[in-house]
């Protein structure tokens, strides 16, 4: 049977709270919502009390650049989002620093993109400047990089964000607040017959399909985010909460395994930080495709994969770079790091490991992808 609230919340020492736009913002009054910052501020101070560091995940920098600006609606081009986003940013960071520095806080701003994470030099990096500022009891508060990044390295919505950054600081709990009391059976909004579901004790198929998607002018995620993030957060083996951050003091009551909102139970092992990166964090460059046997090796006897069970080679990537490996129906199996180049493992696929000398030269490795350089993707999820 799987641990109760109680028991996997006495085990938290760091967690990530992401905020989405709808509570950060105050859409009739055009502003960033303040006293919802010092309520969240409040509430931070007092886990730091328990010994719970405590990272914030925000939304809202393009909202506050929208009232700065006195746009009435969201543009859907990218250089005016970029521009709102500048001038948002600012005007929100502000407003943490002065809703933090009532009680005794002090925030730092950290802003990301894709880019940074998928490099494992940068994100060493980027836990480095984390774990300092947890040493000086100083709160991240973390944010997309808006103002240079473009299609191909984005978040997608700062839900993903959560879980990204939930990994790269090593936290034990993710808890993305929102304008719903959590995850309902049916939108509440537009049924009567919705129920909570206060507890996800395994993944199941129906929970993404019966997301729907934001309908806020100034989000981006909405309950489909949200599900999608409760899917990595449950096989990487941490917990996730998804609450309403409207109710009075949310987190020390969820801290406190209050039944509020719906908790998202985690695989029983957590996944390595190592492994996490390769799920997740670093981007794919291409596709090995391998035969029926290399797939059977791969997913059964946790093997590497070897030469011989190569097939297809799709894409372009160097020596060192993040590969996706699939079936030859394009199932994705694992993820992993190549010790040959996509021009060098074409040459030698399906070839014998005693061959491989022989096409390329001595002194190369035996495996394509090594086991200790590989995630598997498990089928339940």
């Amino acid at each position: 049977m799987a641990p109760d609230r109680k028991a996997q919340l006495s085990k938290v020492r760091r967690v990530v709270v992401k905020a989405g736009s709808s509570l950060l913002t105050d859409p009739k009054r055009r502003r960033i919502h303040t006293r919802f910052l010092r309520n969240l501020a409040q509430q931070v101070q007092a886990l730091q009390k328990r010994g719970i560091q405590c990272v914030i995940v925000t939304s809202g920098a393009i909202a506050a650049g929208l009232f700065e600006l006195r746009f009435r609606q969201r543009p859907k081009e990218m250089a005016q989002l970029q521009a709102l986003a500048a001038v948002g940013q600012s005007s929100l960071m502000h407003a943490y620093e002065t809703a933090f520095r009532r009680f005794g806080l002090r925030v730092a701003q950290i802003l990301l993109t894709r880019e940074d994470l998928s490099d494992r030099g940068r994100y060493s990096n980027a836990h480095n400047t984390f774990m300092e500022l947890f040493r000086h009891d100083i709160v991240p508060v973390v944010n997309e990089n808006d103002t240079v990044a473009v299609e191909e390295i984005r978040f997608g919505n700062n839900d993903t964000l959560g879980t990204l950054v939930c990994h790269l600081c090593e936290a034990d709990l993710l808890v993305l607040l929102t304008d719903q009391d959590g995850f309902f059976t049916e939108n509440p909004v537009l049924s009567t017959r919705a129920r909570l579901i206060s507890d996800v004790y395994q993944w199941e198929d129906w929970l993404e399909k019966g997301a729907g998607r934001s309908s806020t002018s100034v989000g981006t995620g909405g309950m489909l985010s949200k599900i999608k993030a409760a899917k990595t957060m449950m096989r990487s083996g941490i917990p996730m909460v998804i609450a309403n951050g409207g109710i009075r003091l949310v987190l020390t009551r969820i801290l406190d395994a209050e039944r509020l909102g719906t908790f998202f139970h985690p695989s029983p092992a957590k996944m390595a930080s190592r492994k996490r990166w390769l799920a997740w964090g670093g981007k794919p460059k291409g596709d090995i495709r391998v035969d029926e046997g290399a797939a059977k090796a791969l997913t059964d006897h946790h093997k590497s994969l070897l030469p011989t069970g190569v097939r297809t080679v799709n894409g372009t990537w160097a020596k060192g770079d993040i590969v996706r490996i699939t079936t030859l129906d394009g199932r994705e199996i694992a993820k992993g790091i190549s010790n040959y180049s996509s021009h060098d493992l074409d040459q030698i696929k399906g070839l014998k490991t005693s061959e491989v000398s022989q096409r390329l030269g001595p002194g190369l490795a035996l495996e394509v992808v090594h086991q200790d350089n590989m995630v598997r993707i498990d089928p339940l999820f």
